[in-house]
C-alpha cells in the first residue's frame, strides 16, 4: 500500500511539474505555448489534444503496473497458483483495436492541421510575401517590389502566404509563437499560410543545420496592425534617405559607398545595383544586423564591417579593412538609410 501511494505521489508531482514548465516557458520569447497565430493556436490545441491521449495511456500504464506488482503478484514464500492461462479472444482484439483507435484519434487532426498550414490555392485576400534562404541571412520580397533583409513585417488578420526558397541549401523556416516549421529546399517551392492575430515582435530561427553559422541564421517578424504596416510599407517604397547637407560624415559615407566594394554586393536603390547581399536601401530603420545576431547601433556595425568572420564564422561578407574616418563615415551613412 505505501509503495501504491508512492507511485501515486510521484505521477502527481510529474503532472504538476510539467504544468508548471509549461506556464514557465509561456513567457519565454522562443516558446509555442503562447501562439499569435491561427496556425500557431491549431498547433497548439493539437498539441493538447495528442498529451491528453498520452496521459491517458500512461495512467492506464501506471494502474495496470501497479495491480500486477502490488495485487496480482506472488510473495516470497508463497506457492504460485496453478497457471489458468487460456486464449482470450476478446482481450485479443481489445488490446489491438484500442491502440489503433488511439492512433486514429492523433492521426486525424495532426494530417488536419498540416493540410491547414499550406492550402493548395491562396487565401483570398493573403499577401504573398517570397522568402528566400540564404547562408546564413533571410531575404523577404514583398510584391510590390521592395525587399528586406531578415526583418518580416506583416499586419494583423489578414492571410499571409508565404513562398519559401532556398538559394543554396536546405534550411528551416520556424517562428514559434506564429507556428509552422517548414523545410526551405533548393529547388523546390513550399507554402506557408497563417493569419498573425496580435501585434508583436517574434523570433524566428533557422531550424535545419546548414552549415557554421547555422545558429547564427536568425530573424524577426515584426506583426502590425494594418494602419502601421501600410505605414511601413508606403516608407519602404519611398526610397532611401538622402543624407542632410549639414551631416558632413554621412556625406562623406555617401561618397565612399558609391565607389566602395559594398556596391557589387549590395543593392541601395539609385546608387548600386549588388544582389549577392540583403538589400541595404532601409539599412538604417532595421532593428538588428547580421541576421539577428547584432544591435543595428554604430558600435555594433563598425564591428561588423572590421571583421565579420570574429561574430559570424563562415559569413561571406570580406572584412574591410579601413581608416578610422572612412570607417566612421560609412557607419554614419548605413545608419541614415531609413
Amino acid at each position: 500500500m505505501r509503495a501504491s501511494r508512492f507511485s501515486l505521489l510521484a505521477l502527481v508531482s510529474a503532472l504538476a511539474s510539467i504544468v508548471a514548465g509549461c506556464e514557465q516557458s509561456a513567457q519565454l520569447p522562443m516558446t509555442t505555448l503562447a501562439p499569435k497565430s491561427d496556425l500557431g493556436e491549431a498547433i497548439h490545441h493539437l498539441f493538447l489534444e495528442v498529451t491528453a491521449w498520452d496521459a491517458l495511456i500512461f495512467v492506464i500504464v501506471i494502474v495496470a503496473f501497479t495491480l500486477a506488482v502490488f495485487v496480482f503478484s506472488t510473495r516470497a514464500g508463497e506457492a504460485a497458483p496453478p497457471s489458468q492461462a487460456s486464449s482470450d479472444l476478446t482481450l485479443e482484439v481489445a488490446w489491438t483495436v484500442g491502440p489503433a483507435l488511439v492512433l486514429l484519434m492523433i492521426s486525424i487532426p495532426t494530417v488536419r492541421t498540416i493540410f491547414r498550414s499550406q492550402p493548395e490555392v491562396a487565401p483570398k485576400g493573403s499577401l504573398e510575401i517570397k522568402v528566400v534562404a540564404h547562408q546564413w541571412w533571410w531575404e523577404f520580397d514583398y510584391p510590390d517590389g521592395h525587399k528586406t533583409a531578415n526583418e518580416m513585417h506583416i499586419p494583423t488578420g489578414q492571410p499571409i502566404r508565404l513562398r519559401l526558397e532556398s538559394a543554396d541549401i536546405i534550411h528551416s523556416f520556424w517562428v514559434p509563437a506564429l507556428g509552422g516549421k517548414r523545410d526551405v529546399v533548393p529547388g523546390q517551392i513550399n507554402h506557408l499560410t497563417f493569419i498573425a492575430n496580435t501585434p508583436g515582435d517574434y523570433p524566428g530561427q533557422c531550424a535545419e543545420f546548414c552549415g557554421l553559422s547555422h545558429a547564427n541564421m536568425r530573424f524577426r517578424v515584426f506583426v502590425q496592425t494594418p494602419d502601421d504596416f501600410a505605414m511601413w510599407q508606403k516608407e519602404q517604397l519611398a526610397g532611401p534617405a538622402t543624407p542632410l547637407p549639414n551631416d558632413q560624415l554621412a556625406v562623406q559615407g555617401a561618397q565612399y559607398f558609391a565607389t566602395s566594394p559594398c556596391t557589387a554586393c549590395h543593392t541601395v536603390e539609385g546608387v548600386s545595383k549588388g544582389y549577392i547581399g540583403p538589400n541595404l536601401t532601409h539599412f538604417g530603420s532595421r532593428t538588428t544586423l547580421a541576421a539577428g545576431v547584432l544591435k543595428n547601433d554604430p558600435a555594433d556595425v563598425a564591428a561588423w564591417i572590421t571583421d565579420p568572420q570574429k561574430i559570424k564564422p563562415g559569413a561571406y561578407m570580406p572584412a574591410l579593412v579601413l581608416p578610422g574616418p572612412k570607417l566612421n563615415a560609412l557607419v554614419a551613412y548605413l545608419e541614415s538609410l531609413k
